[in-house]
């Protein structure tokens, strides 16, 4: 055999548990359609119009896929990239207005999937990572907990204006 050649792994579509990443990640990103257009989208920038609470559960899906992922043969490094892809979703994402307009538009959870067949495919991201993994799995946390403090501050904030008008 080819030292250039790659032997094909099989893919997440192949792996029986990895069915279950490929429909919830289909379902968060791209389920829906808009009729007589080729947009589609998902659950998650539907949750993202519910303030804070919306935004957490999405990316706490996204780390349940992420951490599925990962116990089915993703490095530490592709788990980083992948990661890297859900904060960055969540963090613009939870910005009021803009944030759900770029909910319709991100498709985190379908660049992890695709990174991680990649990954199969190639034989890639071969890396180790363990201390920023600990460090990530921090930052996601802190992150739900930000964007729910935040949500209660806005509320909070609104609430005292209306409540200020009506006096």
């Amino acid at each position: 055999m080819d030292k250039t050649t790659i032997t094909p792994i099989k893919t997440s579509a192949q792996l029986p548990d990895m069915k279950w990443v490929d429909r919830i990640s289909h379902l968060m990103d791209s389920r829906f359609r808009i009729p007589g257009t080729r947009f589609r989208f998902g659950l998650d920038p539907i949750l993202g119009l519910l303030p804070g609470v919306g935004d957490a559960a999405s990316l706490a899906v996204s780390g349940v896929l992420i951490y599925h992922m990962a116990r089915f043969g993703a490095s530490r490094k592709l788990v980083i990239m992948m990661a890297g892809n859900v904060m960055l979703d969540a963090l613009l994402g939870s910005i009021p207005i803009l944030g759900n307009i770029f909910d319709f538009f991100s498709k985190a959870n379908e660049r992890n999937i695709r990174l991680l067949k990649r990954h199969y495919q190639e034989g890639k991201y071969q890396g180790s990572g363990t201390g920023i993994l600990v460090v990530v799995g921090i930052i996601l946390i802190a992150l739900i907990g930000l964007i729910v403090y935040g949500t209660w501050e806005l509320i909070d904030y609104l609430f005292g204006l209306a409540m200020q008008n009506n006096s």
